[in-house]
């Protein structure tokens, strides 16, 4: 008898999901704990929605994970953000290495620390090979100081000599963004009943479909996941264009 997968009884998956994880430090005062719980609760529902993404079928997996407003939280809790993200970078690499998961790391890394800069580069080239799930996590990461760093890109190789300013068009810019060579998300979810985008991938939602859900993010299930996709398959995606 035929093994039953999710992708039996689900729509066709969006090809990218991008994720604003947010109500950790909300979900830590509504039980009482320190907010540096949430962060630890919602690191599992890390693991749990990358999980839902392999078995649904998705291919890339983008979720802001730190912004660059976050360093100016007080400093006890930005410590305890990167003491977790060295920690879920060392024990991680084996689990996403034995689903097929390649990780990439987005923003500004010139902002964190030398030994979490190593850690992401032998995370990136372990799990460069992997083929079933590309999972991008955005750290130190603002969408306007993206473009405005593609501009200067751009604006330099013009100055260079090696492009003309009459080359300059929508895939070129593209091609200078910390996303060059993947493909937009389709599909962008926000956590915590929130409805704004806080300087997430401005220039790559362009055309993406939005789901905003009520859970706070360390409750995010499969389940949550799940229906995401499928109010995402009852859109009619239009890219501009008038429709029926």
């Amino acid at each position: 008898m035929k093994a039953v997968s999710l992708q039996d009884h689900l729509p066709p998956p969006p090809l990218h999901v991008a994720i604003i994880m947010d109500g950790n430090g909300r979900w830590a005062r509504s039980h009482g704990l320190p907010r540096t719980s949430g962060h630890r609760r919602g690191a599992e529902a890390v693991r749990t929605v990358i999980k839902s993404a392999v078995d649904c079928g998705v291919s890339y997996l983008t979720l802001y994970g730190f912004s660059s407003e976050n360093w100016s939280r007080p400093a006890d809790e930005v410590n305890d953000l990167m003491g977790l993200l060295r920690f879920y970078l060392r024990s991680e690499i084996a689990n996403l290495e034995k689903n097929g998961v390649r990780l990439r790391i987005i923003g500004e890394s010139d902002r964190l620390a030398p030994d979490i800069v190593e850690l992401i580069e032998l995370a990136e080239r372990k799990t460069a090979g992997n083929t079933k799930l590309t999972l991008t996590i955005a750290l130190s990461y603002g969408g306007r100081a993206e473009i405005t760093a593609a501009a200067r890109r751009l604006a330099e190789e013009v100055k260079a000599g090696t492009l003309e300013a009459r080359d300059i068009d929508d895939e070129a810019f593209a091609g200078r963004l910390f996303t060059a060579g993947m493909p937009d998300p389709d599909l962008l979810i926000r956590t915590s009943g929130e409805k704004r985008i806080s300087n997430f991938l401005l220039w790559q939602l362009a055309y993406a479909e939005f789901v905003f859900v009520d859970t706070l993010w360390p409750d995010f299930t499969k389940e949550d996941f799940e229906e995401a996709i499928r109010e995402y398959n009852q859109r009619e995606r239009r890219f501009g264009s008038s429709g029926g």
